[in-house]
């Protein structure tokens, strides 16, 4: 390997120490608030013991649900190994609180690809929320790219119940919101209509800051256990918070009206998951690092990259647009060939359920689909654009990316 990609590595690393310092330093705000969780609900070893069956009186899980609520700022949650991944409970959150004739208002442009099937947009006859006859309308983004809050202010229709906030930019090319700017959206809506449901689609973006969506207002919020929340350790599953009848609700919805939120068996999972929450803020904190890093190596090559090296993070995610599928496909070999797990396997682009377009994919996880570890992908489709997420140490990342430097080279 050629020394370039080093020499990248080394002056971001120089540049960017202050603000690692400061990463490291919020740290430790969302874990007082973990700590202060655990010792509230008196967690003890006796909680990490699992039912089988049912799931009937499952101490450990009961006391996860009222840890996470407290730590999100809810008045309820569920976190559940039943989910199978961040759309599975964000679909759930959404099918338990919808209803036929009512409306989803999605108002920062279209959502994740994921849901374009949930929602009815793709695909037919597989029980969207078309098809139980749930309209669906999107406030679009500015020329900018950015939210159009002026455009906001009237959004709220008569029919309309649900108002759907993601949070993270997706595969799109877009900021992700900040706390603020969630807070906002909130505010204005309730304002339009106080009954309206404002749900969050809190994916990439639990302990970026010291406040989740549901601290400002959000009435629901869902997000993935292999993502943020679960400290890079926990094995599957999903979590949904927010009030406590619409959180109830929707335990209905995943397991059955009448056992709600009392079913469910964790699979001798719960000490993985009170641990993995434990991680999450330091975990967390890795990925951001990671990002900066990200930004910075490919900024001084002259790509083009999304956020800027020195710009406050939203999310987890790192947009670089690099131009060519030759570029994209090298980038995430790099990556795949770095990683500590399936580093002899090379990606190519391919199909992937729930999504539109070709992905080429690099994610040599130990969690399959972790994306909280370190993976990058991107869909086959122009600009090109590669999206890095997570990781659990930035000084692994940086020896990928300069692994992906050498790959690429300059733009």
């Amino acid at each position: 390997m050629n020394s370039s990609g080093g020499q990248y590595i080394r002056q971001a690393e120089e540049a960017l120490l202050q603000i690692f310092s400061g990463i490291d330093a919020q740290v430790k705000g969302n874990l007082r608030r973990i700590l202060a969780a655990y010792r509230n609900h008196k967690v003890g070893a006796h909680h990490f013991s699992s039912v089988t069956g049912y799931g009937h009186d499952d101490l450990g899980r009961k006391v996860l649900d009222q840890v996470f609520a407290e730590i999100m700022g809810a008045e309820a949650a569920i976190a559940r190994v039943q989910f199978v991944s961040g759309t599975h409970a964000i679909s759930t959150a959404l099918y338990g609180v919808l209803r036929p004739g009512d409306e989803m208002l999605a108002v920062v442009g279209p959502p994740y690809d994921t849901l374009e099937e949930v929602i009815g947009l793709r695909g037919k006859h597989q029980g969207s929320l078309k098809d139980w006859g749930v309209s669906y309308r999107q406030l679009e983004l500015t020329e900018q790219g950015e939210m159009d809050w002026d455009a906001l202010e009237t959004a709220v229709g008569d029919r309309t119940r649900l108002v759907h906030i993601q949070r993270s930019c997706g595969y799109d090319w877009r900021s992700s919101l900040s706390i603020d700017e969630v807070e906002r959206i909130i505010t204005s809506i309730k304002r339009q209509n106080p009954d309206v449901i404002c749900f969050v689609d809190n994916c990439y973006g639990e302990f970026i800051e010291d406040r989740e969506p549901t601290m400002v207002g959000a009435d629901l919020m869902a997000g993935s256990l292999i993502k943020n929340p679960g400290g890079t350790i926990v094995t599957t599953g999903g979590y949904i918070a927010g009030r406590a009848d619409l959180v109830e609700t929707c335990a209905c919805r995943l397991t059955a009206p009448g056992v709600g939120s009392e079913g469910g068996a964790t699979l001798n999972q719960t000490r993985v998951m009170f641990q993995g929450l434990f991680l999450a803020p330091q975990m967390v904190a890795e990925a951001i690092k990671g990002t900066h890093l990200t930004s910075h190596v490919f900024d001084a090559l002259g790509y083009e990259v999304n956020p800027t090296p020195f710009e406050q993070r939203r999310d987890i995610i790192q947009a670089v647009r690099l131009g060519s599928p030759e570029k994209l496909i090298a980038f995430c070999k790099a990556i795949q060939q770095h990683s500590p797990i399936d580093a002899y396997v090379e990606p190519v682009p391919g199909e992937q359920p729930g999504y539109d377009s070709q992905l080429v994919m690099a994610g040599g996880t130990f969690i399959d689909g972790s994306t909280s570890e370190f993976s990058a992908d991107g869909p086959l489709r122009e600009p090109y654009n590669v999206f890095v997420q997570g990781g659990t140490h930035w000084t692994h990342m940086a020896i990928a990316l300069e692994a992906a430097v050498n790959a690429i080279g300059p733009a």
